[in-house]
Protein backbone atom coordinates (compact mmCIF):
# COMPACT_ATOMS: atom_id res chain seq x y z
CA UNK A 1 0.00 0.00 0.00
CA UNK A 2 2.77 2.49 1.11
CA UNK A 3 4.46 1.77 -2.50
CA UNK A 4 1.11 2.31 -4.45
CA UNK A 5 0.64 5.75 -2.57
CA UNK A 6 4.08 6.69 -3.10
CA UNK A 7 3.68 6.05 -7.14
CA UNK A 8 0.76 7.71 -6.99
CA UNK A 9 2.42 10.97 -4.88
CA UNK A 10 5.52 10.85 -7.25
CA UNK A 11 3.48 10.56 -10.56
CA UNK A 12 1.69 13.22 -9.86
CA UNK A 13 4.46 15.66 -8.78
CA UNK A 14 6.63 15.92 -11.30
CA UNK A 15 -2.15 20.58 -14.61
CA UNK A 16 -8.50 25.61 -17.30
CA UNK A 17 -6.08 27.29 -19.12
CA UNK A 18 -5.66 27.78 -22.74
CA UNK A 19 -3.74 25.46 -24.35
CA UNK A 20 -0.59 26.08 -26.54
CA UNK A 21 1.78 24.02 -28.95
CA UNK A 22 5.23 23.63 -27.12
CA UNK A 23 6.58 26.03 -29.27
CA UNK A 24 4.62 29.06 -28.75
CA UNK A 25 4.83 28.68 -24.79
CA UNK A 26 7.21 31.28 -23.54
CA UNK A 27 10.62 30.05 -22.96
CA UNK A 28 11.87 27.17 -20.57
CA UNK A 29 13.68 29.76 -18.39
CA UNK A 30 10.84 32.54 -18.34
CA UNK A 31 7.91 29.78 -17.27
CA UNK A 32 6.33 30.88 -13.87
CA UNK A 33 2.81 29.28 -13.84
CA UNK A 34 1.99 26.65 -16.38
CA UNK A 35 -0.33 23.28 -16.37
CA UNK A 36 0.01 20.29 -18.29
CA UNK A 37 -1.30 16.82 -18.73
CA UNK A 38 0.81 13.60 -19.31
CA UNK A 39 0.89 10.62 -19.20
CA UNK A 40 3.07 8.32 -16.55
CA UNK A 41 4.67 5.10 -15.52
CA UNK A 42 6.45 4.55 -12.35
CA UNK A 43 8.08 1.50 -11.17
CA UNK A 44 9.23 0.96 -7.63
CA UNK A 45 11.75 -1.65 -7.11
CA UNK A 46 12.53 -1.86 -2.85
CA UNK A 47 14.99 -4.11 -1.33
CA UNK A 48 12.93 -6.84 0.23
CA UNK A 49 9.85 -6.08 -1.63
CA UNK A 50 8.02 -7.35 -4.55
CA UNK A 51 8.66 -4.48 -7.50
CA UNK A 52 5.44 -2.50 -8.38
CA UNK A 53 4.57 -0.48 -11.36
CA UNK A 54 1.58 1.50 -11.92
CA UNK A 55 0.92 4.09 -14.93
CA UNK A 56 -2.28 6.16 -15.66
CA UNK A 57 -2.64 10.40 -16.39
CA UNK A 58 -2.22 13.39 -14.65
CA UNK A 59 -3.39 16.88 -14.62
CA UNK A 60 -1.19 19.32 -12.79
CA UNK A 61 -1.77 22.99 -12.36
CA UNK A 62 1.34 25.37 -10.90
CA UNK A 63 0.38 28.65 -10.36
CA UNK A 64 1.57 31.41 -7.70
CA UNK A 65 3.67 28.74 -5.98
CA UNK A 66 0.38 26.44 -5.35
CA UNK A 67 0.05 23.22 -6.90
CA UNK A 68 -3.45 21.15 -7.93
CA UNK A 69 -2.45 17.46 -9.14
CA UNK A 70 -5.23 15.11 -10.31
CA UNK A 71 -4.02 11.43 -11.02
CA UNK A 72 -6.27 9.19 -12.75
CA UNK A 73 -5.94 5.85 -14.02
CA UNK A 74 -5.44 5.01 -17.86
CA UNK A 75 -9.45 4.79 -18.77
CA UNK A 76 -9.85 7.85 -16.74
CA UNK A 77 -11.20 7.34 -13.16
CA UNK A 78 -9.79 9.20 -10.54
CA UNK A 79 -6.74 7.91 -8.10
CA UNK A 80 -5.72 10.81 -5.91
CA UNK A 81 -6.06 14.18 -5.45
CA UNK A 82 -2.96 16.02 -4.09
CA UNK A 83 -3.08 19.92 -3.47
CA UNK A 84 0.48 21.74 -2.24
CA UNK A 85 0.32 25.29 -0.55
CA UNK A 86 3.20 27.02 1.01
CA UNK A 87 1.36 26.29 4.40
CA UNK A 88 -0.51 23.30 3.63
CA UNK A 89 -0.54 19.91 1.70
CA UNK A 90 -3.24 17.67 1.46
CA UNK A 91 -3.13 14.21 -0.26
CA UNK A 92 -7.20 12.77 -1.18
CA UNK A 93 -7.74 9.23 -2.16
CA UNK A 94 -9.96 7.82 -4.23
CA UNK A 95 -11.43 5.85 -1.07
CA UNK A 96 -12.36 9.04 0.47
CA UNK A 97 -8.89 9.36 3.01
CA UNK A 98 -7.50 12.70 3.28
CA UNK A 99 -3.80 13.40 4.66
CA UNK A 100 -2.39 16.67 5.54
CA UNK A 101 0.99 18.33 6.34
CA UNK A 102 2.72 21.69 6.10
CA UNK A 103 5.43 20.27 4.70
CA UNK A 104 4.86 18.31 1.52
CA UNK A 105 8.25 16.21 1.91
CA UNK A 106 7.32 14.93 5.23
CA UNK A 107 3.32 13.97 4.07
CA UNK A 108 4.56 11.71 1.30
CA UNK A 109 7.39 10.16 3.70
CA UNK A 110 4.43 9.84 6.15
CA UNK A 111 2.49 8.13 3.72
CA UNK A 112 4.64 6.15 2.23
CA UNK A 113 7.41 5.59 4.56
CA UNK A 114 10.08 6.94 1.73
CA UNK A 115 11.85 10.38 1.84
CA UNK A 116 10.93 11.71 -1.75
CA UNK A 117 12.10 15.21 -2.89
CA UNK A 118 8.53 16.93 -3.98
CA UNK A 119 9.50 20.47 -3.17
CA UNK A 120 11.92 20.13 -6.25
CA UNK A 121 9.57 18.47 -8.52
CA UNK A 122 8.51 21.62 -10.29
CA UNK A 123 12.16 23.12 -10.41
CA UNK A 124 13.30 19.83 -12.11
CA UNK A 125 10.76 19.59 -14.35
CA UNK A 126 11.84 23.00 -15.91
CA UNK A 127 15.19 21.89 -15.68
CA UNK A 128 16.17 24.15 -12.89
CA UNK A 129 17.89 23.48 -9.64
CA UNK A 130 16.79 24.27 -6.43
CA UNK A 131 20.15 24.14 -5.04
CA UNK A 132 23.28 21.90 -5.90
CA UNK A 133 22.10 20.35 -8.80
CA UNK A 134 24.54 19.42 -11.89
CA UNK A 135 22.95 19.71 -14.72
CA UNK A 136 24.04 18.75 -18.46
CA UNK A 137 23.18 20.21 -21.44
CA UNK A 138 23.16 19.54 -24.84
CA UNK A 139 24.47 21.86 -28.22
CA UNK A 140 20.95 24.03 -27.80
CA UNK A 141 21.89 24.61 -24.20
CA UNK A 142 18.76 22.30 -22.94
CA UNK A 143 18.93 19.94 -20.14
CA UNK A 144 19.35 16.61 -20.64
CA UNK A 145 20.65 15.81 -17.40
CA UNK A 146 19.86 16.57 -13.88
CA UNK A 147 21.34 15.37 -10.97
CA UNK A 148 20.28 16.51 -7.45
CA UNK A 149 20.23 15.01 -3.95
CA UNK A 150 20.55 11.30 -5.46
CA UNK A 151 17.79 11.52 -8.11
CA UNK A 152 18.44 11.88 -11.80
CA UNK A 153 16.28 13.62 -14.37
CA UNK A 154 16.63 12.88 -18.01
CA UNK A 155 15.03 14.68 -20.76
CA UNK A 156 14.03 14.85 -23.78
CA UNK A 157 12.07 16.75 -26.23
CA UNK A 158 9.72 16.68 -29.54
CA UNK A 159 11.06 20.64 -30.68
CA UNK A 160 14.63 21.76 -32.13
CA UNK A 161 14.10 25.37 -30.54
CA UNK A 162 16.39 25.99 -27.66
CA UNK A 163 13.99 27.17 -24.98
CA UNK A 164 11.71 24.29 -25.57
CA UNK A 165 10.26 22.38 -22.63
CA UNK A 166 10.63 18.97 -22.06
CA UNK A 167 8.11 16.49 -23.82
CA UNK A 168 9.37 13.39 -21.80
CA UNK A 169 11.61 12.97 -18.25
CA UNK A 170 12.38 9.78 -16.63
CA UNK A 171 13.29 10.54 -12.69
CA UNK A 172 14.63 7.97 -11.21
CA UNK A 173 16.91 7.13 -7.96
CA UNK A 174 19.25 4.26 -7.11
CA UNK A 175 17.86 1.54 -10.01
CA UNK A 176 14.67 1.97 -6.83
CA UNK A 177 12.27 4.34 -8.13
CA UNK A 178 12.02 5.30 -11.76
CA UNK A 179 9.27 7.48 -13.06
CA UNK A 180 8.08 8.41 -16.31
CA UNK A 181 6.32 10.80 -17.73
CA UNK A 182 5.14 11.52 -21.38
CA UNK A 183 4.08 15.46 -21.21
CA UNK A 184 0.79 15.77 -23.64
CA UNK A 185 -0.07 19.53 -23.49
CA UNK A 186 1.90 22.43 -22.37
CA UNK A 187 -0.67 25.25 -20.80
CA UNK A 188 0.55 29.05 -20.58
CA UNK A 189 -1.45 31.22 -17.47
CA UNK A 190 -3.46 28.39 -15.60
Amino acid sequence: MKARLAALFIGSLLAGCSSLPPSAMPARDKVRDFALDARFVLRVSLPDQVPQSSGGRLSWTHKNGDNHVLLSSPLGYGMAEIETTPTLSRLRTADGKTYESPDPDALIEEITGHPLPVTRLTAWLLGRSNGSAQIDSDQRQRPTRLREAGWQIDYAYDDEAPAALPARLTLSRDQEIELRLRIEEWKENP
